[in-house]
């Protein structure tokens, strides 16, 4: 009978090494557009009746927005356009064009969405298809 010593730390790190590679090797190629693009922080809220999403774009104009749905999936595209560099010393602010495709688990109401741009956050409500809509049946008594 052989007696092997089992270190559970060396372990961890050889299934932390495997997992790396693994997710190298799985990474699938982005268009042009996303890998130069900016990446917009957004959040996305269910209700009951619609979606509600959030998006920090700051700086840009309703018309610098183009907003696209359709069925479950959702477009938001824009670009940030470049300061002027003369004498600038450190740039962090963002720039250059940006792409979200949000899929969302129910079909959409494309006719009835509503954008709102206030202060550098859009909020877009998508309501859900009626078909996916929950509905109250009631209830009747018979005597």
């Amino acid at each position: 009978m052989t007696l092997y010593r089992i270190d559970p730390f060396r372990r961890m790190e050889r299934l932390m090494d495997a997992m790396d590679r693994l997710m190298e090797s799985s990474v699938v190629p982005v268009s042009d557009t996303r890998q130069r693009g900016v990446r917009i922080p957004l959040n996305v809220k269910a209700e009951d009746d619609a979606f509600v999403i959030t998006a920090w774009v700051p700086g840009l104009e309703a018309d610098d927005l183009h907003i696209e749905v359709l069925e479950d999936t959702v477009v938001l595209e824009g670009e940030f356009k470049a300061p002027e560099a003369e004498g600038l010393l450190l740039q962090e602010i963002p720039v250059g064009p940006f792409k979200r495709v949000i899929t969302l688990p129910t079909p959409l109401e494309p006719g009835k969405a509503e954008a709102e741009l206030t202060d550098g956050v859009l909020t877009l409500r998508l309501p859900k298809a009626d078909a996916v809509r929950p509905k109250e049946i009631k209830v009747v008594a018979k005597k």
